[in-house]
């Protein structure tokens, strides 16, 4: 079989194994939510609440049938393409919940991808052309210590010090409430600033994606600092560096155009594995800083017991997250010649 058509057959499989990797994400939320203490019902009345309201609210949103039941009426709606209506929004439909809340995640975590890339490839190409070094050292400390350091307690830190005590930047909100927001078609404050032109609204948007987005990218960067560093290591040393030195090639043409090239290449296969980790690292970020995206949206949802809006954001995420994996493959199946299906 050619290369072509092994890879073709490689992504028809994965796509027709996308539903139920979705499915199982599904299922498993669903089963969740409805094991945790606590009462929807409660959330959206009060606890103080009388009975025969209580259990007119719960035949009228159908949380009175049997488990089987609820779980075949929900599959029988996202095969419909409907993730159904919000508990404690009034009825609002999820998907317009993700509609309003995902230009600020997404936003957001482009702005940390973009951190954690230049953090992460920047230590990494430091560390592994000078190594035994302090500058090795250090890089290795920062890999494995931003890494490891909680994300909420890096979060708030960053709040209380640069916020809260120098003031040098905002401690909520995603544009100032003094002027009005950018309105463009992306709904992304910093491309539609940009499409009218309007430079001091861009600036105004970086100005308070800084801690949040610093605050989730140096979390990644740990990430893409090792995989940089190892990597490039082993480049160095391989037989076609050694021929490119010993034609006289200078040392920077050797790192950049010989091996950081192949050395970026596991950069790629990690992407997709990023970039469920920067989804949910939302959560944490939005929370600490008052971030008006679907992270900080799940979680009002997980504390109120809304099922459906919890479900409807889990599986919208579970398909960005697949789709990217999908498309990740692929990319890297192109880049890198080595690799075979």
């Amino acid at each position: 079989m050619s290369r072509s058509s092994a890879l073709r057959s490689y992504v028809v499989a994965r796509l027709l194994l996308a539903p139920l990797m979705i499915w199982t994400v599904t299922t498993a939320v669903f089963l969740l939510m409805r094991a945790t203490p606590g009462d929807p019902i409660d959330a959206i009345l009060g606890p103080k609440a009388p009975a025969a309201q209580k259990l007119a609210i719960r035949s009228q949103l159908g949380l009175d049938l049997p488990l089987w039941q609820q779980y075949t009426n929900y599959l029988k709606d996202l095969l419909n393409f409907d993730l159904g209506t919000s508990l404690s929004s009034r009825g609002e439909p999820v998907w317009n919940i993700i509609q309003q809340h995902f230009p600020a995640t997404l936003e957001l975590a482009l702005c940390s991808l973009t951190v954690a890339l230049i953090l992460g490839v920047t230590v990494g190409i430091l560390s592994a052309s000078r190594p035994d070094t302090s500058y090795d050292f250090w890089g290795r400390m920062f890999g494995i210590g931003t890494y490891a350091l909680p994300m909420f307690w890096v979060g708030m830190l960053f709040k209380l010090f640069f916020a809260v005590q120098l003031g040098w930047f905002p401690d909520s909100t995603r544009f100032s409430t003094r002027l009005g927001a950018p309105q463009g078609p992306t709904s992304l404050y910093t491309i539609d600033s940009l499409l009218i032109g309007d430079f001091h609204s861009f600036g105004v948007a970086i100005y308070h994606l800084a801690l949040p987005s610093l605050t989730l990218g140096l979390f990644l960067s740990g990430i893409f600092e090792r995989i940089v560093r190892v990597n490039l290591k082993q480049s160095l040393t391989a037989d076609y560096v050694e021929a490119a030195r010993a034609r006289g090639i200078p040392e920077w043409r050797i790192l950049v155009f010989h091996a950081l090239r192949n050395a970026l290449i596991p950069v790629i296969t990690v992407l997709g594995l990023t970039i469920s980790a920067m989804l949910g690292g939302s959560v944490l970020t939005e929370v600490t800083f008052s971030w008006p995206g679907l992270g900080n949206r799940l979680y009002d949802a997980i504390s109120l017991r809304d099922y459906p809006t919890v479900q409807g954001i889990i599986v919208f995420v579970s398909v960005i997250t697949v789709m990217s994996s999908i498309v990740i493959d692929i990319v890297n199946a192109y880049v890198d010649p080595r690799i075979r299906y």
